[in-house]
């Protein structure tokens, strides 16, 4: 599969191009919001817009690092006087509806949300949607929201399945255990890559021997897990499929500290810096790399639409809402220069530190 690229500067010019005549400009900076002065048509088309934008968590390090500026960034340049208002709820459902109540009251024209737990905003979508505000769910599906953007999250489970397999083989192992440590059983997005890998693991010829959901995507409860589970798989263990890269490390961790050797192949999902690095290493496998700057510059772009009352830009349709399904990508130690390197996503000098420098000149990234 070959990885698109996109460079924020780009898309930002690209989206302030296609929205600019859909801009409806907002109004002051408080508390937890931004915003930018221009010149903007807000009286055109019906006052200041506010747009709030309510991430799940700060224990996966892309929603603060990656898509707030992004979406942020992107907004701006759709309509440089739009106010964003932001929150993170630090993985507490009610403290996310909470905080969409408050964005609400604060004159949110459209909710862009990541849920914290995919059933329970269903609530929040129907309140939003009483006031006529629309939602669109934003990297984790929510039923009845207006918009849905995300990646095509049971390819996600697919491609760790079939990476896994893949790196178990290589390691010259045709059969033996593996340990598969899911996402949050809040996350409707965690039961699509854990069917994705399973339609890959379950004929596979190895055996998953144990299975864990991780409440929260915690890592520390990953390792948690996977410490209590090394006496009874470490024998016959071949390889652990993770959910995602935080888990992934918890993962490698407890491993490492049960003194199993040699480490069987992990998987993992975010392309987090750390997973980079671990993949340089040889700890790590592979992670599935998915562009955020397109997925924020996609939300931003049908947020400024919804504001306007107009409809959202869709491509595909997920349970009856419209929807933009973007393209992940597996990360190997072969081509990290060619995706995260060559998106701007980190420069060579963030993953090449003195203690990667020679895996990284082994791996070509430069």
């Amino acid at each position: 599969m070959t990885t698109r690229t996109f460079r924020l500067a780009g898309a930002a010019l690209a989206l302030g191009l296609t929205v600019t005549a859909l801009s409806a400009c907002g109004s002051n900076d408080s508390g937890s919001s931004s915003s930018a002065s221009g010149s903007g048509s807000a009286s055109a088309s019906g006052g200041a817009k506010k747009i709030a934008l309510l991430l799940p968590e700060n224990k996966t390090a892309r929603y603060e690092a990656f898509d707030k500026p992004m979406f942020e960034a992107a907004v701006k340049a759709g309509c440089p006087d739009c106010e964003v208002l932001y929150s993170n709820a630090n993985q507490d459902a009610a403290k996310q509806q909470q905080q969409a109540e408050a964005a609400i009251t604060q004159g949110a024209n459209v909710i862009v949300m990541s849920a914290v737990d995919g059933k329970a905003a269903q609530t929040i979508v129907q309140n939003a949607k009483s006031q006529g505000v629309p939602v669109i769910a934003y990297d984790r599906f929510i039923a009845g929201s207006d918009y849905y953007v995300s990646f095509d999250n049971k390819k996600v489970g697919e491609l760790q399945g079939t990476g896994l397999v893949d790196a178990m083989k290589a390691n010259g192992k045709t059969s033996g255990d593996i340990v598969m440590i899911n996402g949050a059983p809040t996350d409707a997005n965690a039961a699509d890559f854990k069917a994705g890998a399973h339609s890959v693991l379950d004929n596979s010829g190895y055996k998953i021997k144990a299975e864990f959901d991780t409440p929260d995507w915690s890592p520390d409860k990953a390792q948690a897990w996977m410490e209590s589970q090394i006496g009874a798989v470490k024998a016959n263990l071949t390889g652990v499929y993770a959910a995602n890269d935080g888990t992934g490390g918890g993962a490698i961790a407890a491993l490492k500290g049960g003194g199993v050797k040699p480490l069987p192949p992990v998987t993992g999902q975010d392309a987090e810096l750390a997973a980079i690095q671990r993949i340089l290493s040889g700890d790590q496998a592979l992670t599935i790399y998915k562009a955020i700057e397109p997925q924020a510059t996609d939300a931003a772009k049908n947020a400024i639409a919804l504001a306007n009352g107009q409809k959202p830009t869709a491509t595909a349709d997920k349970e009856g809402v419209p929807a933009t399904l973007l393209d992940p990508v597996v990360v190997t130690v072969k081509n990290i220069e060619d995706t995260v390197v060559k998106d701007g996503f980190y420069k060579a000098s963030d993953i090449c530190t003195p203690e990667y420098a020679d895996a990284c000149a082994k791996a070509g990234i430069k």
